[in-house]
């Protein structure tokens, strides 16, 4: 079970990441640190409690919130995650995201859907 920290700094963003086994853990990074250096963090530091046998290779570590795959260069900040909160993530092994579906794209196109955020909003352009 993952430890919250009795108080998460104001300026830090709490990131409880959960396995695919249920395994959960929690991290402190800031709003700047991006999904890639997230990753990167996690593997180098792989929780005790967490079996080996689920650590894969740090290249192919990805990060889900809120049903999608991050892309490598997306930071907390722009997730618009709230500074001093707990978010969870889960931590999954793959190679690469999924390509984009083709109605999604279709509605990007038309400005239906805002490209610049992971949240789904709709846009009023």
């Amino acid at each position: 079970m993952a430890t919250v920290p009795a108080a998460v700094p104001s300026d830090r963003v709490n990131l409880r990441l959960l396995l695919v086994s249920g395994s959960s853990h929690c991290f402190l990074f800031s709003p700047d640190d991006c999904a890639q250096e997230i990753t990167d963090f996690v593997y180098n530091n792989w929780p005790e409690d967490w079996s080996q046998a689920e650590r894969p290779a740090s290249n192919i570590l990805r990060l889900i919130y809120q049903g999608r795959f991050l892309h490598r260069s997306v930071t907390l900040a722009a997730l618009r995650l709230p500074p001093g909160g707990t978010t969870v993530m889960h931590l999954v092994a793959r190679d690469s995201a999924p390509e984009p579906r083709a109605d999604d794209e279709r509605r990007r196109a038309k400005g239906g859907i805002c490209c610049c955020c992971c949240n789904g909003c709709c846009c009023v352009l």
